[in-house]
């Protein structure tokens, strides 16, 4: 007998097939995957035009956060998902039309970065309304594939022609293109576990001062780092994008001590024993 909590499995017989269901079976209960996909660059999205006078308007996306993203009192941001209008919702849908029309080929490369990831969360936020209400986004099981879990590598979008999914502009986009530890904290998998939504949207001007206070404000929260008698506990992100963050653990600890308060440095300073990983994956929701 075998399983996760809440999973028992028994192989009255332990024959070659059973043995391949049982690894089928345990695989599809271990959610989600071990590790995250790889940095590989999509060279479509590579050109710039750094003389461009572009600037997108994401007014409705910024009006969608001030409204409905509603500071905890845990200390993370939450999403009014039930609470959306239908007047806001269509707007909204609006919003995401205009988006699929810039041509950001032709856009310089810092309103290149705040179209990807206000793009990556608002498409995040539609494709939980769009199934809501659940309990988590993985439960949006509608990737392509049996191995496949949450919505990541459904394609959702169009741009330029281009279909594009969650996982396309995370991981062949703008990791491969920014090179940016800092963007993981930028995008919002909406889960308690996850970098939380910014309570406005990302711009060309802002878009440095933001990637600071995200990084800032999730590493000095525990569901990113949490200090205990055994050890550091760090939130799986430090685990499935470690390259990102640092080719060691000692350079990842240095990473994190750059954002972090003050007593958390110094613990940090005197622990870098990890304990373990870890991540929640309910939905941000305010409900």
């Amino acid at each position: 007998m075998i399983g996760t909590p809440g999973h028992k499995i028994t192989l009255p017989f332990p024959n070659f097939f059973g043995l391949c269901a049982l690894f089928l079976v345990v695989t599809r209960l271990i959610a989600p995957a071990a590790a995250a996909p790889a940095a590989e660059l999509w060279d479509r999205w590579l050109p710039q035009d750094p003389q461009s006078r572009i600037v997108v308007d994401h007014y409705e996306w910024d009006h969608m956060l001030q409204t409905y993203l509603v500071a905890a009192d845990d200390g993370i941001n939450r999403f009014d998902y039930g609470a959306v209008s239908a007047h806001d919702r269509a707007t909204f849908l609006g919003y995401l039309d205009a988006l699929a029309k810039v041509p950001i080929s032709q856009c310089r490369r810092d309103e290149q970065l705040a179209y990807w990831i206000n793009l990556y969360n608002a498409l995040t936020v539609r494709v939980v309304l769009d199934h809501y209400p659940v309990d988590s986004i993985l439960d949006i099981d509608i990737s392509p594939g049996f191995w496949s879990k949450g919505p990541w590598q459904r394609k959702l979008f169009t741009v330029e022609g281009e279909a594009v999914s969650l996982d396309d502009i995370e991981h062949a986009i703008l990791r491969p293109i920014w090179r940016d530890p800092r963007l993981h904290y930028a995008l919002n998998c909406a889960s308690i576990g996850c970098p939380e939504l910014n309570p406005v949207a990302f711009t060309a001007d802002n878009a440095e001062r933001l990637l600071d206070e995200s990084a800032r404000a999730y590493i000095n929260h525990p569901r990113a780092v949490d200090i205990t008698p055994r050890g550091v506990e760090l939130s799986k992100l430090y685990s499935w994008y470690s390259d990102d963050f640092g080719a060691n653990r000692a350079e990842i600890f240095a990473h994190i001590r750059t954002y972090a308060e003050p007593a958390l440095a110094a613990a940090l300073a005197d622990d870098t024993r990890i304990r373990g990983y870890q991540y929640d994956w309910e939905l941000n929701d305010v409900r």
